[in-house]
């Protein structure tokens, strides 16, 4: 099609676009490798690969939330990765005198879908144009507390947006009006529906000015693409790529919320935590550039819906536009003089993080905010000594008595006072070992749920033990908190415990806290501790299952909802067996819009159970409050002593007579004989 000329005005125009991009690209390569982290090898991300493209290809995480919002842009990013194909083939066609994959059924099918994608990217585009520049969609706002560089603050993401969604929507728009001249050109086409209806449109022209508007059109395609390829990792658009990196190359975790441990054997290592944007993992390099920026994560996030002045995407944004600046200065070696808290997150910010693992999971791309929340934390707490006072004494307890109320571990008992409850001196050869926990063994309300377990364990026959004043805190406060070697030294002592008293027989353990739950049974095997750990609402499933326990209906239908603690549900994907159990005594669940792996949460996590929350406009508990009293439940049934407490709370303030219970101590009122 294209003339000698055309054809040698392309290849220099290619090459000097491609010499271009790739100064860019391998910038960019540069400043991803400057992270830190083993990274992976080609075996690892072989097996990888049909995962993430199969993830990248469907865009499945996206449908998580906002239906509407994630049709369109999968028409856009399935049209435009369709595209990549559509474009080779136009760049053949104008180099050669061939129709592209023949005038044969696979080239008919191939037009059509080419034809069908043309239309669904510029409806795509047309519709986020209108959302971001018409509507102003406040989801694609920030608040004004919300620390952002100073680029974003003067209007950065709206002209970067607009001059990524006009590039599309020229691009696509000028390949579809070269094409509809061919088409005209060629008589029509009924395999290019949409080209042939915008060809009638020509009809009454000569067949040289349909010769011009064919070249023309395709110029502006392809010359559109050969504009934008330098400025292209430098734009939002750079997500369609670096998403599927971050599918094939993100490290497998035990469970989403997996911390990456500290060796602290390794005398060299100096360092510990993150401080400045090289120090962080490579793949959260990755993260900045895979973001789309859409703020799904600050819509899921409970410290920015309720006022804080953390926002998970502007994290993201702001680690971007940072590396947009310096990017020379960080792919060439060069030490960053700003900390992540110069320019990144404000320290309010870090503190407010509930560790509830939201911004993860909602995440379309893979990214892992909370993850460089927490590694903050680490460098401020370990290499600063930089954290809220109120810590203190939570860690003063752990590192003194085992337990963050700081109380004496010669009282971790007093809760069984009357009860069956054999510990493993008394009784060796038990089945299951239940780690008791700290919130059951010190705290006044948790302790019913201690209480109401024993005595179902028992009714049922079940050959347990505790560990009693040897038990000690599992560390997850001080973990999530950034105390990585409190953290440390506690799962030490814990694993040289279990090890001993659990022997080589195969015997599990049952906690009441998912807290518990993820630490020993998801994170103590980086030390040496592998134990198959269960909760509580497992067992007791298990146990009405074999029909070794029966509960008693309830005679009127109880209204009973059911809080997810982020650990139990989002965390470890345990959702089902609370509400079987609940449905087991007649109860009539109703569910909150936010519940499952989607809950809203307490507000107790990351240690903010030992800290004054952050200045905001509502506490976290009182808005998962709110939104249980809503569905008119009469009770808040949970599974967490951490949600029991926060629940509790913000009930006693509201003073609306709602119930909140532990599910252990709604099946022991109902057993059957007792």
């Amino acid at each position: 099609m294209l003339t000698l000329v055309e054809k040698i005005f392309f290849v220099a125009a290619l090459a000097a676009s491609l010499y271009f991009a790739g100064v860019g690209f391998y910038k960019v390569y540069r400043a991803v490798l400057r992270g830190t982290g083993e990274k992976p090898t080609f075996g690892y991300m072989l097996s990888r690969l049909w995962h993430a493209a199969y993830t990248w290809i469907t865009t499945r995480p996206i449908w998580k939330t906002r239906g509407l919002s994630s049709l369109f842009h999968m028409m856009i990013s399935l049209g435009f990765i369709f595209y990549f194909l559509v474009n080779f083939g136009d760049v053949v066609e104008g180099m050669l005198p061939v129709t592209f994959l023949g005038q044969n059924i696979v080239g008919d099918i191939y037009r059509l879908l080419a034809d069908i994608a043309t239309m669904s990217v510029l409806i795509g585009v047309i519709y986020f144009i209108l959302r971001r520049f018409v509507f102003n969609d406040k989801a694609l706002s920030y608040r004004e507390n919300v620390k952002l560089v100073d680029r974003v603050k003067q209007g950065g993401i709206r002209r970067d947006s607009l001059i990524v969604a006009l590039f599309i929507l020229c691009h696509v728009g000028f390949r579809w009006v070269g094409n509809s001249f061919k088409v005209s050109l060629e008589g029509g086409d009924p395999w290019q529906p949409f080209s042939t209806a915008l060809a009638q449109l020509w009809a009454g022209w000569g067949e040289g000015a349909r010769t011009v508007g064919e070249h023309l059109g395709w110029w502006l395609a392809i010359g559109l693409i050969l504009g934008f390829l330098p400025y292209f990792p430098y734009t939002k658009h750079f997500h369609l790529i670096m998403s599927g990196v971050n599918f094939l190359t993100k490290p497998k975790r035990t469970a989403l919320g997996t911390l990456d441990p500290i060796h602290f054997e390794d005398e060299s290592q100096e360092l510990f935590g993150v401080n400045t944007i090289e120090q962080l993992p490579w793949t959260h390099l990755v993260d900045a550039y895979s973001c789309i920026m859409c703020n799904r994560c600050q819509d899921v996030c409970p410290a920015y819906t309720t006022g804080k002045e953390l926002s998970p995407s502007a994290l993201e944004v702001n680690k971007r536009y940072y590396l947009n600046e310096h990017l020379g200065d960080v792919a060439g070696g060069k030490e960053s003089e700003l900390s992540l808290i110069d320019f990144a997150i404000s320290e309010s910010a870090v503190w407010a993080c509930t560790a509830c693992g939201a911004c993860v999971d909602i995440c379309p791309v893979g990214n892992e905010p909370m993850f460089d929340i927490l590694y903050i934390r680490r460098y401020q707490m370990l290499m600063e000594n930089s954290f809220p006072d109120e810590l203190k004494t939570a860690y003063r307890g752990m590192e003194r008595n085992g337990n963050p109320w700081n109380m004496s571990a010669r009282d971790r008992m007093k809760w069984a006072n009357g009860l069956e409850v054999p510990t493993v001196d008394e009784n060796p050869d038990f089945e299951i070992l239940w780690w008791v926990g700290c919130a059951p063994s010190y705290d006044p309300r948790a302790q019913d749920t201690a209480r109401a377990l024993a005595k179902v364990l028992a009714a049922a026959g079940v050959n347990f033990a505790v560990l009693g004043e040897i038990e000690r805190c599992t560390g997850d406060s001080a973990r999530r908190s950034g105390n990585e070697a409190l953290f440390f030294e506690l799962a030490q002592g814990n694993i040289e415990t279990l090890n001993e008293v659990m022997g080589e027989q195969k015997r599990r353990i049952v906690t009441t806290c998912p807290h518990c739950l993820q630490t020993l049974g998801k994170e103590y095997s980086q030390y040496g501790g592998d134990y198959e750990v269960i909760h509580h609402t497992q067992l007791l499933s298990e146990l009405t299952a074999a029909r070794k326990i029966s509960v008693e209906r309830f005679k009127e239908v109880d209204m009973i909802t059911f809080h997810d603690p982020c650990y139990l549900g989002r965390q470890n994907g345990i959702v089902e067996e609370p509400r079987k159990l609940l449905l087991d005594t007649n109860a009539f669940v109703v569910e909150m819009p936010r519940h499952g792996k989607h809950s809203f949460c307490c507000g107790a996590g990351g240690a903010q159970m030992w800290k004054e929350e952050e200045h905001g406009t509502a506490a976290v508990n009182v808005t998962r409050y709110n939104e249980a009293a809503a569905t008119g439940a009469k009770t808040i049934a949970v599974g967490c002593p951490f949600c029991l407490t926060m629940m509790t709370d913000a009930s006693k303030q509201a003073d609306q007579g709602i119930k909140v219970k532990d599910i252990a101590e709604i099946i022991a009122e109902r057993l059957e004989g007792a």
